[in-house]
């Protein structure tokens, strides 16, 4: 079955039939993180979207080379032209290197993405490696008459460019809407405009991180990292350029303005933005101050959790929302994305202990059925929530046949497992038997070596009550249930699951 994909296309405003320019092979950039401090969950939502990006359409049979980067330098406090660089000031703080920080926190957001399952990309370039690349830019835009320099630093002449194309296609502002709501800022001295953005900036004596250029002893600016690289790995046209709602603008719309100085024209085809992970209905971030990190809700280290939170549970619990509506964090929700996973979960394994019957009630047509409203879903601008909604449903026809209350032939039974193992782990990303390991392989181990015991015992109990031994059923029962196990005898024995 040949399946068309539409995306949302944040340039266009509309759902789009994916087209790759130079299929099978697609390229897609993401921009990664600003690696001095660890990573929260606002910056779970674009690992995982981009996750799923990426394996779905891999999934469809293209070649994907997915590139994300590591912002270590050139971003700025606040977004801005001026103040302190994020890492700088962190190494600054700590009296350390700025990329001993940046290489201390590369490595937490490699393994809290590991953690929650997010596959690594195909290159991950790191912005202080490509210095050259982002001067290469900076002087075409200069050589193009759409950039100046001014006390030794370079800025993008935004007013320029908007006479000869327009600034603003991504968000839709306007060159006066952005002058109006401009605030003033120190150093604005050295800009024509106040809307004028950096592409290179002199460093001041302080300034740790530092390079030659034909300008001055300076830096690059933080949007130039992404259009220097993107075009390094994937070309001066690629498919798919994605990150977070909260850089449509000023980054991405400064990306397509540099894109277009450079080059003459539009790199990106396709504009994806996922949108907020919220708390209290204010989005979560650093520069807000209400933000919890990854660690922190693996380990319930924070004020506002309850308890720690599997990454399985995480990644559900963002899953179970389209990826362009807002995500509101609270214990309830995680909760109940808990429950829902384990019920997921639970009938996977049911699943596997299910004995087919040739004459079943529940065929193939029923599997295809199901195959294709996933599908359909996915299809749909990746429609998560909608897959596991037609798992769920799923769930019940499993529950039925395990409970011998529906039968299903030898084919259906394997197509049922097929279309799990596609759109719940392959496609999702979902880790079976994870739901609440929050401790990673260690923590697998342990919960794999709790199951031995608890089966030996429901053994005994299943030898106690063949010899009519109640009380000592009874007890095992009991106690099992006092440390949360809800055990259930069946026609070939017994189940069990941990009740969280």
């Amino acid at each position: 079955m040949e399946q068309v994909l539409y995306i949302y296309n944040t340039l266009t405003r509309r759902k789009e039939v994916f087209k790759p320019l130079h299929a099978p092979h697609v390229g897609m950039y993401v921009c990664g993180p600003t690696v001095y401090g660890d990573a929260h969950l606002g910056h779970a939502r674009p690992a995982i979207t981009f996750d799923i990006v990426f394996r779905y359409l891999t999934h469809l049979g293209y070649k994907v080379r997915y590139v994300r980067n590591i912002t270590d330098v050139g971003h700025l406090e606040h977004d801005a032209d001026e103040g302190e660089d994020k890492i700088a000031k962190k190494a600054r703080l700590e009296q350390l290197e700025p990329m001993e920080v940046a290489q201390y926190y590369t490595n937490r957001f490699h393994e809290a993405m590991d953690a929650l399952g997010c596959l690594p990309p195909s290159i991950e370039p790191h912005a202080s490696g490509h210095i050259i690349e982002q001067q290469q830019l900076v002087q075409q835009i200069l050589d193009n008459g759409f950039a100046y320099e001014s006390q030794g630093s370079v800025y993008f002449d935004v007013e320029k460019y908007d006479n000869v194309h327009k600034y603003g296609v991504l968000s839709g502002r306007s060159l006066e809407n952005i002058k109006d709501a401009s605030r003033e800022l120190a150093g604005v001295g050295e800009k024509k405009n106040q809307a004028d953005f950096a592409l290179w900036k002199a460093a001041q004596p302080e300034h740790i991180m530092r390079w030659p250029s034909p300008w001055s002893d300076g830096f690059p600016g933080w949007h130039c990292e992404c259009t220097a690289m993107g075009r390094k790995y994937l070309g001066n046209h690629f498919d798919i350029h994605g990150g977070g709602l909260d850089l449509v603008f000023p980054h991405h719309e400064c990306e397509i303005a540099q894109a277009v100085a450079s080059q003459g024209d539009q790199m990106v085809t396709y504009w994806m933005h996922n949108n907020m992970i919220t708390i209290d209905g204010k989005k979560m971030g650093k520069s807000y101050n209400n933000f919890i990190t990854l660690p922190q809700f693996f380990a319930g280290e924070h004020e506002r959790l309850e308890r720690g939170y599997a990454p399985m549970v995480i990644r559900f619990f963002i899953l179970q929302a389209h990826y362009r509506s807002t995500v509101d964090f609270s214990n309830d929700a995680l909760q109940a994305a808990e429950k829902g996973l384990e019920r997921l979960l639970d009938a996977w394994t049911a699943l596997q202990n299910i004995t087919p019957d040739a004459n079943g009630k529940v065929g193939i047509d029923y599997v295809n059925a199901l195959k294709e409203k996933c599908y359909d879903a996915m299809n749909d601008d990746l429609n998560t929530p909608i897959v596991i909604s037609n798992l769920f449903e799923a769930c019940k026809t499993i529950n039925s046949i395990a409970d011998k209350k529906e039968t299903i032939t030898p084919e259906a039974l394997e197509g049922l497992k097929d279309v799990f193992k596609t759109f719940a782990f392959d496609i999702m990303g979902i880790k079976a038997g994870a739901a609440g390991n929050a401790g990673g392989n260690a923590g697998a181990a342990r919960e794999e070596a709790f199951g031995k015991v608890v089966d030996m015992l429901l053994e005994q109990r299943s030898k106690a009550k063949a010899n009519k031994d109640w009380a000592t059923s009874d007890l095992i029962r009991d106690n099992l249930a006092a440390l949360g196990f809800e055990v259930k005898d069946t026609k070939d024995g017994f189940s069990w699951k941990l009740n969280k």
